[in-house]
């Protein structure tokens, strides 16, 4: 069987666990491991180089991420978000989204706005460098000021939770067609919403973006699917 994951460089700050942790989450959201694919302790101990008890620890921490489903008697599988999950994770988020938006409105600091500007033009520079890599960073940076402006820590926690849930989609949707530009002018609405302290703009604001997110996102597995279909 073809290797498909590095083994792992043991010269991190970081106990073996989350770095093993870290590695087998990166290669779900990047793909190398697939939805539906069976994951054996064994086999990922060795091409990893390390022995199966980070593993396991591991694959226990991403079940409760939503990464990986365990079956009794069946094993590990890397989770496969059916169409009916990403309208339950979205429901929550959407109305979750609005809600931070809406206390931010009302608590953002000076301080905080500026950066959130700042990110916005960062990020429409990444987007003429067509580098989705740091787009996606900056992004998920920019939600998490946006969150944190909020002053409501027990409501970031929950966002962060079930975002976690959608992570390894985000990508695939940015690379829809004119979405990145798209996303990029909801944000700036928004902030602009934010900054004027408009609480209810802000909120449907942060719906409008959640319900686009959502509608691509469905789109573009649409599109996978339809193409696994005739390749099959």
């Amino acid at each position: 069987m073809q290797r498909k994951l590095a083994p792992i460089k043991l010269d991190s700050y970081q106990p073996l666990r989350e770095v093993v942790c870290e590695t087998l989450r990166e290669a779900i959201r990047g793909g190398v491991l697939k939805p539906g694919e069976r994951l054996m302790e064994i086999q990922l101990a060795d091409e990893l180089g390390v022995s199966r008890t980070p593993v396991r620890e591991a694959i226990r921490k991403l079940e409760l991420e939503g990464y990986v489903i365990m079956l009794p008697r069946r094993g590990t599988y890397v989770a496969n978000l059916s169409i009916r999950d990403i309208n339950e994770v979205f429901e929550i988020r959407t109305t979750l989204d609005a809600l931070a938006s809406g206390l931010a409105a009302e608590r953002i600091t000076a301080e905080e706005l500026e950066k959130l500007e700042r990110l916005l033009v960062m990020i429409s520079e990444y987007i003429e460098q067509d580098d989705i890599e740091k787009i996606v960073a900056a992004d998920t940076e920019f939600h998490d000021l946006l969150y944190q402006a909020s002053r409501n820590t027990r409501l970031v926690g929950i966002i962060f939770n079930l975002r976690e849930q959608l992570t390894r989609f985000r990508s695939a949707s940015m690379s829809y067609p004119g979405r990145l530009k798209k996303t990029l002018e909801e944000h700036s609405r928004l902030v602009e919403a934010i900054a004027q302290g408009n609480v209810e703009l802000a909120q449907r604001l942060a719906v409008e973006h959640m319900e686009n997110s959502e509608h691509i996102l469905l789109q573009n597995m649409e599109g996978i699917n339809k193409e696994e279909t005739v390749n099959k």
